[in-house]
């Protein structure tokens, strides 16, 4: 067993050329950011919008529902991530799961929202049950070979952050279109849309000046808007999943996986835990998520509600610059943080991300002001400065502790790996998306006083969206200081894995 090492700031070895991952292969790998953030990210942000602001469902409904949501992750990830692990096939273990869960997700991402006006408030929470009992099984096909896959990529310390760092990149163009996902379904073209074709709403706003004047006076059909952009994201994530299984290649497939024993769904699970170094990386993941994700709906209603005074439309306009913003400033982190990482080591340059983001939210108080909506925009960008370090780092960190397992028990489980994570983090975010349905309802709001909410109910909004992630990544960064696996040990663990069963 190798002896835990206090953190260090190593000297940067260089990469061999064999270590190094083909551009086509990095780019290949980054598209799969597409499904992470379309079929994971996008419907909690799209449910408050849609179900409650819309369609009048009480949030702490909303929450509940998704809650339920998060628990379908945390059953159905083990056991994709369980098969991944056992499948033998000419395509490898982890690339059939991944065409296949692509190409479904995709189809089923715009059923989400196929409900009607007029229902019943549980009706709408039957629906969103029984919809994400259908669709986060296919999304769990996809994400769980994928996640896995991007940790036999490489064998090198140094390129699993280049990997990731361009997965990072990439997936700035997903979060933006996900930032304008409210926009778009507010869009004058939706506005008197309960009736007709969306064509044909288009052509008379087109041709008739008195559908023009009508539209100012009326609202925005929210939910056609919704189904219409997920049926558009749900093709574009089919065509994403095709490209991810075209261009990359399971790089430990043939030398050590298609030999190996088979994986008990045991190991999937529990076993996973006795790993010193998963624990940690763990309990840091499950702080952020949970201090994050807690908050997660925050952020719309402070905008909507206190810097744009209730005006849904205009909160929708700043919300897509803010998702610019996310996106700029998303992508200078990678850069930023992956140059951190290499001169002083991944370990530092996490707590650095930690750190960062606690400083963020404690500015959100400021940058949240209706005198100067534009600083909503630093607001926005420097959160995804500080996750674009945080989701790069997570993954090379998460490719090393494979690497120390496969030392102590002989094996390569990735997918053990992936989906034993997938499921406490799930459950971590389970929990905190429904307690944001309990701390939004705690505050007053109340969707039927529209831009007449309480002055409370504001102030409460804009401190809850401070606290809970401060305390979060404050446990995060202490739990990822304890992680043993520098790069000295890592080039140690290398060396033994390597006299032991070759080179890949």
């Amino acid at each position: 067993m190798i002896a835990p090492a206090a953190p260090k700031s190593p000297a940067a070895t260089a990469t061999a050329p064999e270590d190094r991952v083909p551009l086509a292969q990095k780019l290949g790998y980054g598209l799969g950011s597409v499904h992470d953030m379309w079929g994971h990210w996008l419907y909690p942000g799209m449910a408050y919008q849609v179900f409650n602001i819309f369609l009048g469902v009480p949030p702490a409904l909303v929450g509940r529902a998704l809650f339920v949501n998060r628990l379908f992750d945390a059953v159905s990830d083990p056991v994709f991530g369980w098969l991944s692990d056992n499948t033998r096939t000419r395509f490898g273990r982890r690339r059939p799961y991944i065409l296949a869960g692509a190409v479904l997700a995709g189809l089923a991402l715009p059923l989400l929202f196929f409900v009607a006006p007029g229902w019943s408030d549980a009706a709408y929470f039957r629906f969103m049950v029984a919809s994400s009992a259908v669709f986060i099984p296919l999304m769990s096909c996809f994400y769980m070979p994928y996640q896995s896959l991007g940790a036999e990529l490489t064998p090198d310390y140094h390129e699993r952050t280049s990997v990731f760092s361009y997965r990072g990149a990439m997936q700035k163009v997903p979060e933006l279109a996900m930032m304008y996902a409210a926009q778009f379904t507010t869009l004058s073209v939706w506005v008197g849309a309960s009736t007709g074709s969306a064509p044909g709403r288009i052509k008379r706003l087109l041709t008739s000046a008195s559908a023009w004047k009508a539209a100012v006076d009326e609202k925005p059909n929210v939910l056609l808007g919704a189904q219409v952009y997920c049926a558009i994201l749900g093709v574009l994530m089919i065509l994403a999943g095709v490209g991810v299984f075209a261009l990359v290649r399971e790089r430990y497939y043939g030398k050590l996986a298609r030999r190996q024993e088979k994986i008990s769904i045991a190991e999937t699970l529990y076993k996973t835990l006795r790993c010193r170094p998963f624990r940690l990386q763990l309990l840091m993941v499950l702080a952020f998520q949970i201090g994050t994700s807690m908050v997660g709906t925050l952020g719309y209603y402070d905008t909507v509600y206190y810097v744009c005074r209730g005006d849904v439309a205009l909160g929708a306009h700043w919300n897509f610059l803010m998702g610019v913003s996310y996106m700029v400033l998303g992508l200078a982190g990678v850069p930023a943080y992956s140059l951190v990482a290499r001169r002083l080591g991944k370990i530092r340059a996490m707590i650095g991300v930690l750190l960062t983001a606690v400083a963020i939210y404690v500015g959100t108080w400021w940058l949240y002001d209706p005198r100067l909506p534009a600083l909503q925009l630093l607001a926005s960008g420097f959160i995804s400065f500080a996750n674009a370090g945080f989701n790069m780092l997570d993954g090379s960190i998460g490719a090393d502790v494979m690497d120390y397992d496969e030392l102590e028990t002989g094996k390569r489980r990735e997918g053990a790996f992936s989906a034993c994570k997938s499921w406490i983090m799930k459950l971590g975010m389970a929990l905190g998306t429904l307690a944001s349905g309990e701390i939004l309802t705690s505050t007053g709001f109340d969707s039927k006083l529209g831009p007449a909410q309480a002055s409370h109910t504001l102030f409460m909004i804009r401190f809850l969206l401070a606290l809970f992630p401060i305390v979060g990544l404050a446990l995060a960064a202490i739990a990822i200081s304890r992680f043993p696996l520098t790069e000295h040990e890592m080039t140690a663990i290398r060396g033994r894995l390597e006299a032991r069963r070759g080179a890949v």
